[in-house]
């Protein structure tokens, strides 16, 4: 049943007999009616489980990290899920039954009762896995509707109750675009939305096209989404712990008219009934993440009306000559400017002179991108050293498999194997880096 070789010890081959802390490595070529069916056995206290990627090296990479003939300690172990990987060597995070059973029940909750599950995003991915663990817990099937969602409008033509669905704000920029898509997504009764921040824009124009949308946050640590539209599923506790040590978001330069931090903006710590048992081997950073039951995240966030808003991660804050730059919010700036009419990253790149500097990539699909119009539409909100040095515009901006931008990969130097067009004079040459003025 889609089961791959776990190693001499375990002798998970299909058809044989597995121990029950024996990890079940999952092949990626499984059908998804096996695989809801081997998670509707892990969760009623069938072996763990630990679905790979689909692509080969990504695959190797997972099963090396797995250790899958090592057993697995974790009580009530359901699965290991991995993490992108984007920023570094994959983790594996270890999910309990319990946890997932809590994590499904409250998303149910939230959304008003049970519903058919229509799958668009990669089973190894935590987004994807719960889909099929949603509805293998509600003993209700699941339909696969491709990443491009070609198959959603027969999907739903084929589901007469709650249709819910699982996107990343790439998948809904792109279905935007076709009328048909468009319109197949408003007959959902819910699209959750997450994976990475959702522009307002975004969202304005789902809703105006008559999808309902409700943004999600969460990680592998929680099982997926625990927040929706910025407000705690039940029973899980939210928490911002300002004042870390010189990670202080108060100690960061901010963008022109972002607030100062207040008592309400922090380091954001997540707890509740569907939070991880801990890392796959890695009882170190398990300490360091798993504090007194609560996920400590290395998410800066700001509490506002009592509902929560994603500020950047930590590590998106560099030191460029000197000064500290929160390349997160400069993103957010440069995604609002009106004549971008695809996607843009930030990160911070090596720099022989300032160290790091900022550096805007750009996937445009309506030809080449005004410059001169971007850098005034940057100048008048940023300080001076926060200007991107300089932008690239790319056929494509990398992507994990889960559908995030690939960061690392933009820092790596994205355009190893693609042509690029790139455009320098973004930020101003004549600029002092050293100084305040705005």
């Amino acid at each position: 049943m889609g089961f791959l070789d776990a190693g001499p010890a375990a002798g998970a081959a299909a058809g044989s007999a597995v121990g029950p802390d024996r990890l079940r490595l999952i092949d990626p070529a499984t059908s998804l009616s096996e695989l809801t069916a081997l998670v509707g056995e892990t969760l009623t206290g069938g072996s763990p489980i630990a679905p790979l990627p689909s692509d080969p090296a990504a695959a190797d990479a997972v099963r090396a990290m797995l250790q899958p003939d090592v057993p697995v300690a974790e009580p009530d172990a359901a699965v290991v899920v991995s993490t992108s990987g984007s920023t570094g060597t994959p983790k594996g995070v270890v999910l309990s039954r319990a946890a997932i059973r809590a994590s499904a029940a409250a998303t149910e909750q939230r959304l008003g009762g049970p519903g058919r599950w229509l799958l668009a995003l990669p089973t190894h991915y935590v987004a994807g896995f719960m889909v099929v663990a949603r509805a293998a817990a509600a003993g209700r099937p699941v339909h696969d509707v491709g990443p491009d969602l070609s198959g959603l409008a027969a999907a739903l033509d084929r589901a007469a109750d709650s249709r819910y669905l699982s996107l990343v704000p790439t998948q809904l920029t792109r279905a935007l675009r076709d009328p048909a898509l468009t319109a197949a997504l408003a007959r959902v009764d819910a699209v959750l939305l997450g994976g990475a921040p959702a522009e307002p824009t975004l969202l304005d124009r789902a809703r105006t096209a008559g999808i309902t949308v409700i943004t999600t946050y969460g990680m592998s640590e929680t099982c997926g989404g625990c927040v929706y539209d910025g407000t705690p599923l039940l029973g899980v506790t939210l928490t911002l712990q300002p004042g870390e040590g010189s990670d202080n978001p108060s100690s960061v330069r901010r963008v022109v008219d972002d607030p100062a931090p207040g008592p309400d903006e922090g380091r954001v710590w997540l707890g509740g009934p569907m939070v991880f048992s801990g890392y796959r081997l890695r009882p170190e950073l398990t300490a360091a993440t798993l504090v007194d039951g609560m996920v400590r995240t290395n998410d800066r966030g700001r509490l506002s009306g009592g509902s929560l808003e994603i500020l950047g991660r930590y590590d998106e804050v560099i030191i460029s000559g000197g000064l500290k730059i929160d390349i997160a919010a400069v993103e957010r700036i440069a995604r609002q400017w009106p004549g971008l009419d695809g996607e843009i990253a930030v990160v911070g790149v090596p720099d022989p002179e300032w160290g790091t500097r900022p550096v805007a990539y750009a996937e445009c699909w309506a030809g080449e991108p005004d410059v001169a119009d971007l850098r005034s539409y940057l100048v008048s909100r940023l300080a001076r050293h926060e200007l991107p040095a300089r932008l690239e515009v790319l056929p494509a901006l990398p992507r994990t498999a889960s559908g995030k931008i690939d960061r690392e990969a933009l820092r790596r130097g994205a355009d190893g194997t693609t042509t690029r067009r790139e455009n320098e004079g973004l930020s101003d040459p004549s600029a002092e880096r050293g100084s305040s003025e705005r």
